[in-house]
């Protein structure tokens, strides 16, 4: 018996046809490379519209090809700091429920962080915890580069 739907298939992106959105990730899986050094790098995953008019959409997945919420939005390939931006969340959203953790941790209050952009486009991981004579919150690293901070940041397990 033939299904009526039968829903798109995902596929892989291969290397070179979303360069912004694969910048981005590159920089990503170096923080995620720091934090969770037993997880294989994340991928970008295309999956086909349902309407044949319509771009497909990608996804920041797991290596194992799982992923979890919302596609990227094409208009975030305009910059790299949008994509990063637009990419940061998708992976985010993707390790914290595929693996039922906050990531990443911050290192001094053990509280997941969140992208944030400041006035000059650049993102980093902001933390809302307290910092003693410094205010409710702080700025941890930038996105991307917490293989800069040392081993200090996995994990825990």
């Amino acid at each position: 018996m033939c299904a009526l739907f039968d829903p798109p298939e995902p596929r892989r992106v291969s290397p070179g046809e979303y360069p912004v959105w694969e910048q981005a990730l590159a920089l990503l899986n170096r923080d995620l490379t720091v934090t969770l050094p037993r997880l294989e790098p994340l991928q970008l995953l295309a999956l086909p519209s349902y309407d044949a008019d319509e771009p497909e959409n990608v996804y920041v997945a797991m290596a194992n090809g799982e992923w979890h919420g919302n596609h990227l939005d094409p208009i975030s390939q305009d910059s790299l700091a949008s994509a990063l931006a637009s990419v940061a969340d998708a992976a985010q959203e993707t390790v914290t429920e595929l693996l039922w953790q906050a990531w990443p941790l911050c290192p001094e209050h053990g509280l997941g962080m969140h992208p944030r952009e400041d006035a000059e486009q650049r993102l980093s991981w902001w933390c809302a915890g307290e910092r003693l004579r410094r205010g409710p919150a702080h700025i941890h690293a930038a996105v991307g580069a917490l293989d800069a901070l040392g081993t200090s940041i996995r994990t825990r397990s």
